[in-house]
């Protein structure tokens, strides 16, 4: 895999967790880990705290992190609520309308998604650079609504295992299928940007709340393996 970039690290984490390759309430060792994807153990390192944060992991104290167990439909629980509030969001925007700064930061993310698209098919470390623009797009919507009972409604969400917004898995020997969904995702993107500014406040929550679903539904369409089946995490 070779010293890789901290985004696609983490995202290949999240998808080895989702698979089982690290079954629950094993202790993670930092040396193995690094091992196995093939870098030192200063990233995997700072892999583990972002695990811990968005609920995958479980501090251990001095003994590391231990898999959390959770169920898919824990996941898919949490992925529906953070669409939920998120779609909420989008209305609240709506109907406050959206301001110049507002505007420009979709349409930079917009324009940074379609030049990171232009190339055709994606590398792995790009997906770091999908992730980041991808947490600025959601941010913005968030921030947009000016609720902080949202905002703190999601951040808490954000702590449940796949919940948030950033919790982007890959496939790295399916790199045009990875592309083909994030292509999927941009146009989602844009399609929610196009109902905001036309003010169209249910038509811009349904798509949020379609969107959120992007990550857990649709992995079968673009003939990716699905990290949620009937019997929990794969």
């Amino acid at each position: 895999m070779g010293e890789a970039r901290a985004g696609s690290l983490v995202a290949q984490l999240r998808r080895w967790l989702a698979e089982g390759r690290y079954a629950a309430g094993s202790r993670l060792a930092e040396e193995t880990v690094a091992q196995d994807l093939g870098v030192s153990r200063t990233p995997v390192r700072l892999a583990f705290r972002t695990l811990a944060q968005e609920g995958l992991l479980e501090s251990a104290g001095k003994r590391g992190y231990v898999v959390r167990a959770f169920s898919a439909d824990d996941v898919r629980c949490a992925v529906e609520v953070r669409g939920a509030l998120e779609g909420l969001a989008a209305r609240r925007l709506c109907e406050r309308g959206l301001d110049a700064a507002t505007r420009a930061l979709f349409e930079q993310c917009l324009a940074d998604g379609d030049a990171l698209l232009a190339r055709g098919q994606l590398h792995a470390d790009d997906i770091e650079c999908w992730s980041a623009l991808n947490a600025r797009f959601h941010a913005a919507l968030v921030a947009g609504a000016g609720s902080r009972v949202v905002a703190d409604a999601i951040a808490r969400n954000d702590h449940l295992p796949f919940a948030s917004a950033d919790s982007i898995t890959f496939e790295a020997e399916q790199l045009g299928a990875e592309t083909r969904k994030l292509q999927v995702a941009q146009m989602q993107h844009r399609l929610i940007v196009d109902a905001l500014l036309a003010g169209e406040g249910a038509r811009a929550e349904a798509l949020v709340r379609e969107h959120a679903l992007i990550g857990v539904r649709y992995a079968s369409l673009f003939g990716l393996r699905p990290v949620l089946d009937s019997g929990g995490l794969r």
